[in-house]
């Protein structure tokens, strides 16, 4: 059973008006479809029919899927105990998956403030998990589309909790493959750390067919019949997104080569995420 969120933290913001509860459960969802590819319950039989039928083609997507999320967090660390970063804003957050990067960065800085953004109603409700922060620090959540910036940096929950005073890390993990149009995926980039102070940070990932063309493309084109727009880029096309910004070592890589951790390095061939991480000079 769906439940409302419960907004009774004192370190959280509650979005906006009440829980959207129009859930589209006939309709798969990119976020709910990455929930049941590694292993969580908070989707349907729509999204559970589609991730079946994709990763006929694309096999290895959960094994991918895991290494961007251990890349997330092994930013986010990072980003907190390296590069001093206090403020997050992490946009097409998807269900709340242990851990989360409020959960990461506030470990090792309590006063760390996140703002989160979505725009699936199913994270809308289950927000109360990301907004567990702290009693130092914040978290806060906002329903909006990646496609509308305006709406994020406008919004109260972005305004009321981080500061324009100082470096914000801006999070794009595995959202910007739904956006196909290169022109407009450069533009969103571009508009979002626009307002950012220098010292900013973006972090961002993305999908690849460069390790994988034949497994990645038959599953791109599952994701685009299904009706949810899907692009692999290449090398070229992600460093791109990163154009005006300077990259840190060790550039725009697959996921698991970025700064690992001495853990288990996934093997390349199963892994279909660039990411990279880069500074506003």
């Amino acid at each position: 059973m769906v439940e409302r969120a419960d907004w009774a933290n004192p370190g959280s913001e509650q979005p906006d008006g009440p829980p959207v509860l129009d859930l589209k459960v006939d309709v798969p969802h990119s976020a709910r479809i990455y929930d049941h590819l590694l292993g969580g319950k908070d989707n349907f039989p729509a999204d559970r029919d589609a991730a079946a039928e994709i990763i006929k083609d694309w096999v290895h997507l959960p094994q991918s899927m895991r290494a961007n999320r251990n890349f997330m967090a092994r930013v986010a660390r990072h980003l907190a105990a390296e590069r001093g970063i206090r403020q997050f804003l992490d946009i097409g957050t998807g269900l709340p998956t242990a851990p989360n990067l409020h959960e990461v960065v506030q470990s090792v800085a309590p006063e760390s403030r996140v703002v989160y953004v979505d725009n699936d109603p199913i994270v809308l409700v289950h927000a109360r998990a990301l907004l567990y922060s702290t009693p130092e620090g914040r978290t806060a959540y906002v329903d909006a589309d990646l496609r509308d910036p305006e709406s994020i940096l406008g919004s109260a929950q972005f305004r009321g909790t981080l500061s324009l005073d100082r470096p914000i890390a801006l999070s794009l993990i595995a959202i910007m493959q739904f956006v196909v149009d290169d022109a407009e995926a450069k533009r969103i980039v571009d508009r979002l750390v626009e307002p950012l102070p220098v010292g900013s940070v973006l972090a961002l990932s993305t999908v690849t067919a460069d390790s994988a063309p034949e497994e990645v493309n038959g599953g791109v084109a599952a994701y685009n019949e299904r009706g949810i727009p899907c692009k692999a880029r290449d090398k070229a096309e992600v460093e791109g997104l990163f154009d005006g910004l300077t990259l840190l070592d060790p550039g725009v890589t697959l996921v698991n080569h970025w700064l690992p951790d001495g853990g288990p390095v996934a093997d390349d061939a199963h892994v279909h995420m660039y990411g990279g991480v880069a500074v506003k000079d």
